[in-house]
C-alpha cells in the first residue's frame, strides 16, 4: 500500500502538520540517551539539530510552541534554547513514505484516517498532529512491543493512573486494555488511543480543561499548550522518566504545589484510585433531552446504565433505534437524578450531565463538614493559567485579595494594598510585560467618557487636543489627575494598567472594588523603588513631581500576573479563604464537574456590558505643581491591573488613555483600618 494522506486534508495543510512535527524531533536535541526500543526515525532526529524558519502563530487556537517542562530529576539542559513566541522551528519536511507499509504500519494509518473519534475531548488539532509524530516515527508503534506496553508505555501509565494528585480526573485518560493474540488493527487502535490520552492529559495539564471564554472573556492568558507531536516525541525517547515528563507539564510554582499537599492530606492516605473512580460518564452538553427525542449522546447512557442496545419491539412497533432517548432511558435517568437530590423528570438536563460527570467519592467530600476539595481543586485549576515560569523577577497581583506583591530573585520584595475592578467592571485576568512607568502622567479622557463631559459642560482644567487626528480633551499632570502622580504600562488587549489615584481614602476600605478595571496601587512611589533600576529611588521620583511628563523605561520587561485566587496557603501554611468577588467561582467548579447542583452559574453575576462611567459633580481642580507630602510607611505591596472602561478586543489604547479614577463614587464612610 502506497501512503496518500489527501483523503483526509489538504496537501498543503498535510505539510504543514509534516513540518510542525519536525519541531518534536528538533526540540530533543538536548536527549543524549535515546531507549533503543524508540524507532530508529525519533532516535536519529532526536539528536540532529535543526534550522529555525519564521512561522505565524495559530491566532485562532491560543496555543503556543512554549519550552516543553522538564522535571526536577531530569538531565541538565543548558544546551536547550527554547524558541521564541513568535517563531517556530521547522526543519525541512521529511519525505511522505512511499514504500509500502507492513500491516500493522497500514493499521495505524488507517485508524488514524478513519475519522472514528480516540477520546472524546481530544481536539481536532491534536489528532492531526498525531499523524505528523506517526509520519516521522514511519507508522511503527512506540508504546506496545511484542504485543505489551514497552517500559517507556508504562511509566506513562502509571501517571495518567495517578493523574488524581494534580486534581485531575484518571477516568479522563482511559488507558487501553492489551489482550492476547491482537489483530493489528487491535494494536493501532490500543497505540493511537494510549497517545491520544498522553496528549490530552498534556493539555489539561497546562490549562487546556476549560473553555475560559464561557467563564468570563476578561479571563485572557496565553496558555502555553504544547501540540500533541511535541508531547509525543518528548516522551518517546524519555525512557523511564516518561511519567516524570508528562507530570511535569503541572505547574510546579510554591503556590500550585502547596494546595496539591492539602488536597492529598485531606484525601487521606488512600488517594482515590482509577477503580473506585469508575461509574462515571462523560457526554458533551448539549441540547435537553426528553422522551421520544433522538441524540448520539444516547448509546452511551444505555451502555452506561446498561441497558439494551435499542429497545425491543413491540407487537405493534418494531425495535427502536439505538439513538432514540425512550421511556426506558428516561426512567434510568430519573432514577440516578433522584439518588443525587435533582428534580427526578427523567430529562438529560446541564446538570444532570454534571452530576453524572462527578465520582462518589468526590461529591462526598465536596459534600462533607470539610468541603473544600472542590474550592482546592478549582483554585489549582487556576494555577494552570499562570506561564509555566512566571520569571525570578515579576509582579503578582491577586485580584479577590485587593494586594499586590513584587518578587525579586524569587523572592517577595514587597507588597501592597490595590484596588481593583468593581464587580460591573472586573479586573481582567491575565500575563502581561510592565515596559515604562511614567511620573506626571497626563489623562487623556476616553472616547466613551468625551461625549459626556462635552455635553455638561464640566471641562474645567481640562485642554482641548488633537490625537491621532481626533479631538480629545487632556487633563495635565497634578496632584487631581486621575492617574495620580505615577502610572506604570504594560501593553495588552484589555488597556489596562497600574496607576496612582488622588481618591486615598478608598484604600482604607476593607473590599477595595471600586475602579474601573485598573489597579490603583497604594503608596505608587514605593511600588515605583521596587520595580524600577536602583538608580530610581523613591525620594528621586518624588523630585519629578511638577516638573512635567517624564517617562521611565525598564532595562528589562518585568512581567505582570494578574491572578485571581480564592483559596491559597500562605507563608505561614495557613490556608486561607477569600470571597468570590466576580462569581467565578461557580463557574470554574462547573465547568471541572465539580457542582451538581441545577444552575450552579446562576448565582454569578452575568458578564456586565462596558459602558461610560458617568461624570461626578463639581469642577475639576487645576493641577497643581507642589508634591504632596511624604505618606508614613504603611504595609507592603501587591498590585492587580486595572481595566480600560471600554472593552477593545486585540487593540493597545495609546498610552494616555486609561480608567477615570476621579470619576469613581466614594464609598460610604467606613472605619480606617489596615485590612
Amino acid at each position: 500500500m502506497r501512503v496518500s494522506l489527501s483523503a483526509t486534508r489538504t496537501a498543503s495543510a498535510v505539510l504543514s502538520a509534516v513540518l510542525a512535527s519536525s519541531v518534536c524531533m528538533a526540540t530533543l536535541a538536548h536527549a543524549q540517551d535515546t531507549p533503543p526500543s524508540a524507532p530508529s526515525t525519533i532516535r536519529s532526529a532526536a539528536v540532529e539539530p535543526s534550522s529555525t524558519v519564521k512561522a505565524e502563530p495559530s491566532a485562532a487556537s491560543g496555543d503556543d510552541l512554549g519550552a516543553l517542562p522538564p522535571t526536577s530529576d531530569a538531565p541538565p539542559q543548558s544546551d536547550f534554547k527554547e524558541p521564541a513566541k513568535d517563531e517556530q522551528p521547522v526543519t525541512a519536511a521529511p519525505a511522505v513514505p512511499t514504500h509500502p507499509l507492513d500491516p500493522q504500519g497500514e493499521a495505524i494509518i488507517a485508524r488514524l484516517k478513519d475519522g472514528k473519534p480516540l477520546l472524546a475531548r481530544l481536539p481536532a488539532k491534536d489528532r492531526e498532529a498525531m499523524l505528523a509524530f506517526y509520519t516521522i516515527a514511519d507508522f511503527k508503534p512506540v508504546w506496545i512491543a511484542g504485543g505489551a506496553f514497552t517500559p517507556v508505555a508504562q511509566s506513562v501509565i502509571a501517571r495518567l493512573r495517578a493523574a488524581a494528585e494534580d486534581a485531575l480526573d484518571p477516568a479522563a485518560y482511559p488507558v487501553p486494555v492489551l489482550g492476547s493474540a491482537m489483530s493489528e488493527a487491535e494494536v493501532a487502535d490500543a497505540e493511537l488511543k494510549l497517545s491520544a490520552a498522553v496528549a490530552l492529559y498534556a493539555r489539561d495539564a497546562r490549562g487546556g480543561r476549560v473553555n475560559l471564554a464561557a467563564i468570563s472573556k476578561l479571563i485572557t492568558p496565553d496558555l502555553d499548550l504544547t501540540p500533541a507531536d511535541l508531547v509525543l516525541g518528548q516522551l518517546a525517547v524519555s525512557g523511564a522518566e516518561a511519567g516524570d515528563r508528562l507530570q511535569a507539564y503541572n505547574p510546579n510554582q510554591p503556590g500550585y504545589l502547596a494546595l496539591k499537599q492539602r488536597l492529598a492530606a485531606g484525601r487521606g492516605p488512600a488517594v482515590p484510585s482509577t477503580a473506585n473512580r469508575t461509574g462515571t460518564l462523560q457526554i458533551p452538553v448539549g441540547v435537553t433531552l426528553k422522551a421520544g427525542m433522538s441524540d448520539p449522546r444516547v448509546p452511551r447512557l444505555r451502555a452506561h446504565f446498561g441497558l439494551p442496545e435499542h429497545s425491543a419491539g413491540t407487537l405493534d412497533a418494531g425495535p427502536g433505534e439505538p439513538d432514540v432517548y425512550d421511556r426506558d432511558v428516561a426512567d434510568a435517568v430519573a432514577a440516578f437524578q433522584r439518588s443525587r437530590g435533582l428534580p427526578a423528570n427523567g430529562n438529560l438536563t446541564r446538570g444532570t450531565i454534571i452530576a453524572l460527570a462527578i465520582p462518589d467519592d468526590v461529591r462526598q467530600r465536596a459534600g462533607s463538614g470539610g468541603g473544600d476539595e472542590a474550592e482546592l481543586v478549582s483554585n489549582m485549576e487556576r494555577w494552570r493559567w499562570l506561564p509555566r515560569e512566571l520569571g525570578p523577577d515579576y509582579v503578582l497581583v491577586n485580584v479577590p485579595e485587593f494586594r499586590l506583591r513584587v518578587y525579586r530573585g524569587g523572592a517577595m520584595r514587597d507588597e501592597t494594598r490595590v484596588i481593583v475592578g468593581k464587580t460591573e467592571s472586573p479586573t481582567p485576568i491575565f500575563s502581561g510585560a510592565m515596559e515604562t512607568a511614567v511620573v506626571n502622567p497626563s489623562w487623556y479622557v476616553p472616547p466613551s467618557i468625551l461625549k459626556t463631559m462635552l455635553a455638561s459642560g464640566r471641562t474645567s482644567g481640562f485642554e482641548v487636543v488633537r490625537r491621532g487626528g481626533h479631538v480629545s480633551l487632556r487633563q495635565p499632570p497634578g496632584e487631581r489627575n486621575a492617574l495620580g502622580f505615577i502610572k506604570f504600562l504594560f501593553p495588552n488587549q484589555h488597556a489596562v494598567y497600574l496607576h496612582d489615584t488622588p481618591n486615598r481614602s478608598l484604600f482604607s476600605a476593607a473590599k477595595r472594588a471600586f475602579s474601573h478595571g485598573c489597579v490603583r496601587v497604594d503608596d505608587p512611589f514605593r511600588f515605583a523603588d521596587a520595580v524600577l533600576p536602583d538608580s530610581w529611588t523613591e525620594a528621586s521620583l518624588r523630585k519629578l513631581i511638577g516638573k512635567g511628563e517624564r517617562s521611565i523605561r525598564l532595562p528589562q520587561k518585568l512581567p505582570v500576573h494578574i491572578a485571581y485566587f480564592t483559596a491559597y496557603v500562605d507563608d505561614n501554611g495557613t490556608y486561607r479563604t477569600l470571597p468570590d468577588l466576580y462569581g467565578y467561582d461557580a463557574r470554574i467548579k462547573e465547568a471541572l464537574g465539580l457542582s451538581s447542583r441545577p444552575g450552579a452559574m446562576v448565582s454569578a453575576p452575568t458578564e456586565p456590558v462596558r459602558r461610560a462611567a458617568s461624570v461626578q459633580p463639581g469642577p475639576v481642580a487645576q493641577p497643581a505643581a507642589a508634591a504632596r507630602p511624604v505618606r508614613p510607611r504603611r504595609e507592603a505591596m501587591h498590585a492587580p491591573a486595572e481595566r480600560y472602561a471600554v472593552q477593545r478586543p486585540r487593540r493597545y489604547a495609546p498610552a494616555g488613555y486609561g480608567e477615570p479614577g476621579l470619576w469613581t463614587p466614594a464609598p460610604p464612610p467606613s472605619p480606617r483600618t489596615w485590612w
